[in-house]
């Protein structure tokens, strides 16, 4: 069975293959944008676009053959997304896929036709991406991430899995109404179990490390880490804020927790690739983005790494062992 990087390897050997075979082929090139809110190593990235390409493949879509894949990699970075959001449109794509908010408002600044099919969005509605969820409205519909309820569950399990925590720092991304929203359905579930929640806005790398050590300096926190660019761009050292200062936390993804974070919940962003695909697949068909109605993530994963459990002198307790979806040693 080929593993994981060589699978990856291939797909991208795939992406990047010459299109001297186009002119040769009778049937009509089909052309495919694909705006990515990562950096163009970045594991996880690749990972997604190979689950993407894999999907397109099986639907029939060959790339050099039917269709060609344009990717630009935005780095979470306004500006390059929005420099790369006019490239791909001026390629004029039969649709692009977008990964994450920001990529999918400047594509939306850039053009009101070209179809868009996004991944990894909060609030597609609260952002005017589209109309309603069962109608989208105009030329962009796709796969969000979850509701803002559930962002409460990320303070439950943090309390579940340590329950001495009396106090539970919130790392948001203030400018980002997603956040705000986030950062409200936290609150909410705070009186109830007994915590004192407070915000630490994320901007900078230098302000998160003051921030998170103040917050270090009395004893019972934790943090609930939500998903936003801003944070993705920083995930790397608040994984390592969070060993340093012996804080468990509670993240969104599951690959937070494979580097090094303690509890993930949240979708299967590889998951969401696969479904931008297939409705990637409907539009090059003929269907219109218009009548395919977004979508919330039918499972959230819950994930919890052991090893990191054991570096904070935690143990977890086995009622949330059990209910866990994978544990990683």
């Amino acid at each position: 069975m080929m593993n994981r990087r060589a699978f990856i390897t291939s797909v991208a050997a795939i992406l990047a293959a010459p299109f001297a075979v186009e002119a040769q082929q009778s049937e009509r090139l089909r052309r495919i944008g694909v705006l990515m809110n990562r950096a163009a190593d970045d594991p996880q990235g690749q990972a997604r676009i190979a689950a993407f390409a894999q999907v397109l493949q099986q639907s029939g879509w060959s790339n050099g053959r039917n269709v060609r894949i344009d990717i630009r990699w935005g780095e979470n970075d306004v500006d390059r997304e929005s420099r790369y959001a006019v490239e791909l449109v001026a390629l004029a794509p039969d649709v692009i896929l977008a990964a994450g908010t920001q990529s999918v408002a400047a594509l939306q600044k850039a053009t009101r036709t070209l179809p868009i099919v996004f991944v990894a969005v909060s609030d597609p509605v609260g952002a005017g991406f589209v109309d309603n969820l069962a109608r989208p409205g105009g030329n962009t519909t796709g796969f969000m991430l979850f509701e803002y309820s559930l962002s409460g569950k990320w303070l439950e399990l943090l309390k579940q899995a340590v329950p001495v925590v009396k106090r539970a720092a919130v790392l948001r991304d203030a400018a980002n109404p997603a956040g705000i929203a986030q950062f409200g359905a936290i609150r909410a579930a705070e009186s109830s179990l007994a915590l004192d929640v407070s915000p630490i806005d994320v901007h900078d790398a230098s302000e998160i490390e003051r921030a998170v050590a103040a917050f270090a300096r009395s004893a019972n926190g934790g943090l609930i880490v939500t998903p936003s660019a801003t944070v993705s761009a920083h995930r790397a050292l608040i994984i390592r804020l969070a060993a340093r200062h012996k804080l468990p936390a509670v993240y969104a993804y599951r690959s937070d927790v494979a580097d090094g974070g303690l509890i993930s919940y949240g979708p299967n962003l590889v998951d969401q690739f696969r479904s931008g695909a297939s409705y990637v697949d409907r539009i090059l068909k003929g269907e219109k983005p218009t009548n395919l109605p977004v979508q919330a993530p039918a499972k959230y994963e819950l994930v919890i790494n052991l090893k990191t459990a054991k570096a904070l002198g935690l143990t977890i307790p086995q009622s949330l062992l059990v209910r866990a979806d994978e544990i990683i040693q």
